[in-house]
């Protein structure tokens, strides 16, 4: 039987992302990048965006090797896309910003203020945004009965 030689296996490398409790600094986009919302995720590791352009394009971004497969990306996330010269309908993803980074970025006014921030499920919002959300809510019999 062969001597092992590395450090681990599958189990190890599951568990290299403890750093991601840490405060890191506000990246604020440059030229020839843009910020955008995921509408929605497509799979091979590309996602559809709407960037925040003065004219609002939808782009089709690919997400590169660096936060494949260790950011993990979902529809509504904010992202900051990197613009290709030669194809405008495609861009590059460079970083997924956390939800108190984006807000940040919305009161700095880098973000519209129309724009909805990570919608979630959760409660304790308006009554009147219940309409635009798609949540199940379950009462505590019909969790009984699954």
């Amino acid at each position: 039987m062969p001597k092992n030689k590395g450090k681990g296996g599958k189990n190890r490398k599951r568990g290299k992302n403890e750093a991601d409790d840490e405060k890191r600094e506000l990246v604020f986009k440059e030229d020839g990048q843009e910020y955008a919302q995921v509408l929605r995720m497509l799979g091979n590791g590309r996602c559809e965006a709407m960037c925040l352009d003065n004219n609002g394009t939808k782009r089709l971004c690919h997400i590169r090797g660096k936060l494949h497969k260790k950011v993990w990306i979902a529809s509504g996330d904010i992202i900051l896309v990197g613009l290709r010269d030669y194809q405008d309908d495609k861009a590059d993803v460079i970083l997924k910003f956390m939800p108190d980074e984006a807000r940040l970025l919305k009161a700095y006014g880098e973000l519209p203020d129309n724009m909805k921030l990570y919608v979630d499920c959760g409660g304790g919002g308006d009554d009147d945004e219940e309409d635009d959300i798609d949540c199940i809510e379950f009462e505590n019999d019909d969790i009984d009965k699954i």
